[in-house]
């Protein structure tokens, strides 16, 4: 449904989301036009049992960047939204993680377990860098949650273009660090790829450091 209006609304622009075929995908994502990347709802394994924490995510994508995001958590009434180099917001007030000083050994940390590798995931159990940890299963909410500070770091293996474009968008614009596992800055395109974020420069070094010294 939510496809149909966006084609109705704005028929010259290309979809993008995991219901498709790869095929149609990848011709969606090699298009010189704008796209929408959409995921109609994230954070499905949750929606279905009826826990609370699932979202639709929507990003207007341009080869290869994200230009637009929004994320409507409808359980708390929430729209994130942003928009590229002009900033991100939360049901209107403006997010701004500038000042964001919480050193790793007392930050809230959002990781995904179940898609780090073994050794990864056991080293963060047993050294344990952070005060707490926590895994709620919506990665478009997840970079929200880090835009509005309401964790601190975050770490996952793998995640997919339509999870993340939307929601990294609007922590970028909040002014939250992100890279890869190995430190290269997140591609849009349809390779799955892990993400490691911080709400500050020095807790993001801080954070990226557990992965790098593997």
């Amino acid at each position: 449904e939510i496809k149909a209006q966006l084609q109705e609304v704005y028929p010259g622009i290309e979809m993008l989301s995991e219901e498709m075929t790869v095929a149609e995908q990848q011709a969606a994502i090699r298009s010189s036009q704008p796209i929408w990347c959409l995921d109609p709802i994230d954070g499905t394994s949750n929606f279905f049992v009826g826990v609370p924490y699932y979202c639709v995510s929507l990003a207007l994508m341009k080869q290869g960047e994200a230009l637009l995001g929004l994320v409507y958590d409808p359980n708390r009434d929430e729209y994130f939204i942003a928009e590229k180099n002009k900033g991100a917001w939360l049901n209107g007030d403006l997010l701004n993680l500038e000042g964001s000083n919480t050193p790793l050994k007392t930050s809230i940390a959002l990781v995904d377990f179940k898609r780090l590798s073994s050794d990864l995931a056991q080293k963060l159990v047993v050294q344990m860098p952070y005060a707490s940890q926590r895994s709620f299963g919506s990665v478009a909410l997840d970079w929200c949650w880090l835009a509005s500070g309401r964790c601190h770091v975050y770490c996952h293996g793998k995640q997919n273009v339509w999870d993340y474009a939307a929601g990294h968008l609007i922590f970028s614009e909040a002014g939250g660090i992100s890279a890869t596992l190995t430190g290269d800055a997140l591609s849009y395109d349809l390779t799955p790829t892990s993400a490691v974020g911080a709400l500050s420069p020095r807790l993001f070094d801080e954070w990226l450091a557990c992965f790098r010294s593997e």
